[in-house]
């Protein structure tokens, strides 16, 4: 049983709507139910720590605009910008980044 935001009034899982007020009543999703990525945490966090530099993990990970800035500021600043690919990588590996592109977990 949830309950409604707008009036308090309870609302059954079934419900997308509350009774009372109308309001559209958000279910919450199990975890379970979610699809899980078929991307490597595990890669990805070695591709940002060894050549993170360059974006490859944001390629890998569908982040394509991501990955395109990171190549395009590490040519500019000759290098310098790539410690963002490095601690990107470590945040991966630590579960601090969780997801891939389309905001699927990572396996």
């Amino acid at each position: 049983m949830t309950y409604c935001k707008k009036c308090g009034g309870s609302v059954s899982p079934e419900e997308q709507y509350c009774r009372t007020c109308g309001n559209r009543v958000a279910q919450p999703k199990p975890y379970s139910d979610q699809k899980t990525s078929n991307r490597s945490k595990l890669v990805a966090g070695l591709l940002g720590v060894l050549i993170g530099s360059w974006g490859i993990h944001n390629f890998y990970l569908g982040n394509i605009g991501k990955g395109i800035l990171q190549i395009f500021l590490t040519s500019v600043t000759f290098g310098i910008a790539g410690i963002w690919g490095f601690i990107e990588g470590i945040l991966i590996l630590c579960d601090r980044i969780t997801v891939d592109g389309k905001g699927q977990p990572l396996v």
